[in-house]
């Protein structure tokens, strides 16, 4: 889309979201965007927080969902924060690197997220995230669900010489590594990509591929999985500090409860590879010691990147984010 048309359509949406405030002047709307779309698990999760926080705030905070890529590129989201064109996007660090290498640690946390905030993790996140992005970091909305690669051909080994892989940046590296040749697309371009023979596979979470259909064009998953699935709520800091602390307490409070359900996760990632069997979804699988190699691979070759990219912040940020 556009960029013009786009900031356009977000300021008529933002002037829809502020008429209500004649009637309660100390209310506030903020402006959510989306890096997935509509129909995404993602979204369908955080709906109901959305609801639940509406319902309260009425007269303190609300939040405006505006939509999904449809009404902002996906890869734009984290500058728009960073800028104040939106208020809180909910979207992936390995979306917005192009503003700060850091963000693509989020995907290497290995604790759940209570956990990061009790041993001082989120606090170092928000520590970078305010110095380098102008960013708060309010929480992660998904948790315990491992990447994985998805094939239309088979292997017997963790080589992935000549196939050609759709990726999104969080895996670039390491498929790269396994000797693949990487092709960027957007989510939409995948099934058809698939159909056509551009690609062999993909990577992409445990669940979610019944999103898109792409069980239709898919025959192997490859155990184990790798790195977290990471998406967070991310808040423009300016937004953040304007806050009263009443809002900052009703945000934060649904955020929590939010973020320490993510156990629900597991049992969405049970069903799901359950579905994939059920499809005819095969596992490819390796013997053990071939199995941590490849899992302590795709860390080491993230790691390493992320600690060159940032040698001030990467070894702490691996130091709290690890087993």
């Amino acid at each position: 889309m556009n960029i013009t048309r786009w900031l356009t359509a977000i300021a008529y949406s933002t002037a829809a979201a502020f008429i209500p405030l004649h009637a309660a002047a100390q209310e506030l709307t903020l402006r959510v965007v989306s890096a997935f779309a509509e129909n995404t698990t993602y979204v369908k999760n955080l709906e109901p927080m959305i609801k639940k926080l509406n319902a309260e705030g009425k007269g303190v905070l609300q939040l405006n969902f505006i939509g999904g890529p449809k009404a902002m590129p996906p890869f734009e989201i984290g500058n728009a924060v960073r800028t104040g064109v939106v208020d809180i996007g909910l979207t992936t660090g390995a979306f917005y690197t192009n503003i700060m290498p850091e963000a693509d640690a989020l995907k290497l946390t290995q604790l759940p997220a209570p956990e990061l905030r009790k041993n001082g993790a989120t606090n170092l996140i928000n520590k970078v995230w305010n110095e380098k992005a102008n960013m708060q970091y309010l929480g992660r909305v998904i948790d315990y669900t491992p990447f994985h690669i998805y094939l239309t051909k088979k292997i017997d080994k963790p080589d992935l010489t000549g196939l050609k892989l759709r990726i999104t940046p969080v895996y670039r590296d390491f498929f790269q590594s396994l000797g693949a040749t990487v092709v960027q697309t957007a989510p939409g371009e995948v099934y058809t990509a698939l159909e056509r023979g551009v690609v062999d596979g993909y990577g992409w979470p445990v669940n979610g591929i019944f999103d898109f259909n792409w069980q239709e064009k898919t025959r192997f998953r490859v155990d184990p999985g790798f790195y977290s699935a990471e998406v967070s709520l991310v808040m423009n800091l300016d937004k953040w500090k304007a806050l009263s602390q009443g809002q900052k307490d009703l945000l934060m409070r649904h955020v929590l409860a939010h973020e320490a359900d993510a156990s629900s996760w597991k049992k969405v990632n049970e069903d799901d590879v359950k579905r994939q069997a059920q499809v005819g979804i095969q596992t490819i699988t390796f013997d053990p010691a071939t199995a941590k190699q490849f899992y302590d691979k795709a860390y080491e070759v993230a790691w390493t990147n992320l600690i060159k990219a940032s040698p001030q912040y990467g070894p702490q940020l691996k130091k709290l984010f690890s087993n």
